[in-house]
């Protein structure tokens, strides 16, 4: 099957400066896509040139098969959620949703149709109930869920997400979260979500696409994305990996916080310095003084403290040049642990869980 969209080599700069810089993308259809990248990396820009607000300065925008780099934004039938929803405040619930089928430059439709599938997507999002209610009477939540409506009342070939829970809290978050994939999947729609949260990238997407310094770092399944990343950079802004620095040496990893050895299968190619990285969950921490076992790594701290999330307690560990070992404890996994204050431990892991990035 051929892919709903394709970039080939897309650059785009601004006032000199490259934001983009050679992108190669290929997205399948009836799927979420997320797209993570810290701020600054070109996310929103990569959008914006797919949905034709901004031109590339070089390179092929190809949807469904057709080249569309000259096409107005109007005519590529690609919608687009942007963070901070874009309403009407003086359009009710359902005039916002029927908005872009009132006013569409191409394809006008009898009031009725128009009437009959605005009411249908409002009971596909679940606002039934609130047509009449303007934009300040509903909650953020809701609000959310009209903007989506009204790009997918249209019925896009493709749906562009810019940090659409962004503007929401926590809880409502994660409630949306499943609630967006649930109407994705009904409808047969790709969506492309960009977000600089990878815990919600890795929740939503079939596929992580990781941009960094505008290129492609990355692009896989969430778990190969969380297991194995691509690079040490990668790996930092998951934001669930040590990371240390040093050199290779031999069949061994040298630097600041000790000598490890190296697993051939830990091995991944450095785009950058040399780095050695172990998941905080992967690492155990045991009695000072207990050694390393066969096939194990291990280096000495002293316990600072634990933050407590819920699900997981995040431990902190002192190691003797002064850098901070992060370990976590899944509480459905174990108890949560009791350290010691200012008390030396031994934090020890499997050489095989290692990555190492040389």
């Amino acid at each position: 099957m051929s892919p709903l969209l394709q970039l080939h080599a897309v650059e785009k700069g601004f006032g000199g400066s490259p934001v983009l810089k050679g992108i190669n993308l290929a997205l399948r259809g009836d799927s979420y896509i997320s797209l993570l990248g810290p701020s600054g990396s070109g996310k929103t820009t990569l959008l914006r040139v797919i949905a034709g607000f901004d031109e590339p300065d070089r390179g092929d925008v190809i949807l469904d098969g057709k080249r569309i780099d000259d096409v107005p934004t109007y005519q590529r039938n690609i919608g687009f959620v942007f963070q901070n929803f874009a309403l009407f405040p003086h359009l009710s619930v359902a005039r916002n949703i029927g908005f872009g089928l009132e006013n569409r430059a191409i394809g006008a439709m009898p009031a009725a149709e128009r009437r009959d599938r605005v009411a249908a997507m409002i009971e596909l999002v679940g606002l039934t109930g609130l047509e009449e209610r303007g934009i300040a009477q509903i909650s953020g939540g809701q609000r959310q869920r009209v903007a989506l409506a009204r790009t997918l009342v249209t019925e896009p070939k493709l749906v562009l997400l810019d940090e659409p829970l962004g503007a929401l809290d926590a809880n409502l978050r994660t409630r949306m979260r499943d609630e967006l994939r649930a109407i994705r999947e009904r409808l047969g729609v790709t969506f492309l979500h960009v977000t600089g949260s990878e815990t919600e990238a890795l929740a939503m997407g079939d596929t992580v696409i990781v941009l960094a310094n505008g290129r492609i770092a990355q692009a896989d399944a969430p778990d190969t994305v969380y297991s194995q990343p691509a690079s040490a950079e990668i790996a930092r802004f998951l934001n669930c990996y040590n990371i240390f620095s040093g050199t290779r040496d031999g069949g061994d990893f040298v630097g600041p916080a000790g000598r490890f050895a190296i697993s051939a299968a830990s091995v991944r190619a450095a785009e950058s310095a040399p780095a050695y990285a172990i998941r905080q969950d992967k690492i155990a921490v045991r009695p000072d003084g207990a050694g390393a076992g066969d096939g194990e790594e291990s280096v000495g701290g002293t316990f600072i403290a634990s933050e407590y999330s819920g699900a997981a307690v995040l431990s902190f560990f002192a190691l003797d040049d002064g850098r901070v070992i992060e370990v976590e404890d899944h509480l459905s996994l174990r108890e949560a642990p009791a350290y010691a204050e200012k008390q030396r431990y031994r934090l020890t892991w499997q050489t095989r869980d290692a990555l190492v990035f040389a």
